[in-house]
């Protein structure tokens, strides 16, 4: 089989010592299975991993891969060549070619990384003979040390590996490497960002969504579907569990204190939210909740909702303001569609004073005199599952 070679910084797995090789087979299981149908040998070696990759693969496919899979600092196309000082200076004035290298690079600076000590070579010595090697062979690249267009990356090991053109990756860790948990997704920005953190740290996610028909529109829903979808190339695979909730809602409504509401409704979200998790073996909750940004996330409101739950709640964005939580939605994607005008159940039945500093004990009464027990059973048992 005609392979490319790519060479992947590890970064965090690295430090894991005893349990480095968990990480490495979570990662390298995750890459096979996001390659296919194509053919791939992947294997580590202190803080790398090396892909070859079955010519005629799409690139972009590659990109698409390499670039939106978390435990990946950064990667590279790459070239291999014997262990020999004037191979490692002809593949490099090789791959700095101009029909090979990126029209915008004028500048580079070449570093090395001499793994085998054996190697007769220093690793100053190296990088000066590339770097010369390559002035030579293209008078219109130029070094630059402290902010090049490029990197060439020397890297000598079993083979000589140069590495020029570095992409980033998402860094963190392989999903699935931390459990899994259930992930409350509404249309708004804040909870798919919660969720790339979530993934980040290596948490499988599945996700529920509360659809409160015909009060929210069948739009609102698709919005969610679309944020799912574009969730998917990181969260590695996601089932989206759709929960109906008018009934729960207008039994709320009818029974419960205006300005409790929207405490009572977050609850009813969490105990379903919690029986869901339990039944598809997750063992927390995942919240897009961010400190005092609204009434229902203040300290005594978590504590609440903390209250309701036998799971663990894990909030990403607990520190994060409104502009951070947007920056990083805009870089993932889902920006865009989180802003689409389509309201889901949190807004249409907030009240307009809700309560934000409530009483735990008093809450929490008012929560199990609303007999919600029923309505809950009942959406659980009516949901749709969609499956990425």
């Amino acid at each position: 089989m005609q392979t490319n070679l790519y060479v992947l910084r590890l970064g965090e797995i690295s430090l894991k010592k005893n349990n480095r090789s968990v990480f490495e087979q979570t990662l390298k299981h995750t890459l096979k299975f996001k390659l296919r149908p194509y053919s791939t040998i992947i294997r580590t070696s202190k803080g790398r991993m090396f892909v070859e990759i079955e010519e005629g693969t799409p690139q972009n496919k590659i990109d698409e891969v390499l670039s939106k899979t978390f435990g990946i600092v950064s990667y590279s196309q790459a070239v291999s060549c014997e262990k020999e000082l004037k191979a490692v200076c002809t593949m490099a004035v090789r791959i700095m070619s101009r029909d090979l290298r990126p029209s915008a690079i004028r500048t580079f600076k070449v570093e090395t990384v001499r793994s085998d000590k054996t190697f007769e070579h220093l690793s100053y010595d190296i990088s000066r003979e590339v770097g010369h090697a390559v002035l030579e062979a293209h008078p219109d690249l130029t070094v630059d040390v402290r902010n090049p267009g490029t990197v060439i990356r020397v890297e000598i090991r079993d083979k000589a590996y140069i590495i020029p053109y570095e992409k980033e990756g998402q860094k963190g860790l392989p999903v699935r490497a931390g459990g899994k948990a259930m992930l409350m997704l509404s249309g708004g920005i804040d909870s798919p960002v919660a969720a790339w953190y979530a993934a980040k740290r290596g948490i499988h996610l599945h996700a529920v969504y509360f659809h409160a028909y015909p009060y929210t529109s069948d739009e609102a829903k698709e919005k969610v579907i679309a944020l799912a979808r574009q969730l998917n190339p990181y969260l590695d695979g996601v089932v989206l569990h759709i929960i109906p909730f008018t009934d729960v809602q207008l039994r709320i409504k009818q029974v419960g204190l205006e300005e409790e509401q929207t405490l009572l409704m977050r609850a009813a979200m969490v105990k379903i939210a919690n029986a869901l998790a339990r039944a598809n073996e997750c063992t927390a909750l995942v919240t897009g909740e961010a400190l005092s940004q609204v009434a229902s996330q203040t300290l005594q409101s978590l504590s609440f909702t903390d209250h309701i739950s036998d799971l663990l709640i894990l909030r990403p964005l607990i520190g994060f303001d409104k502009e951070e939580i947007i920056t990083v939605a805009k870089r993932i994607g889902t920006f865009d569609i989180s802003i689409l005008p389509f309201e889901d159940c949190c807004t249409i039945f907030s009240p307009k004073h809700p309560l934000i500093k409530p009483d735990r004990e008093v809450v929490t009464r008012h929560y199990r005199e609303a007999g919600l027990g029923e309505a809950i059973e009942a959406a659980i048992e009516q949901e749709e599952i969609i499956t990425f």
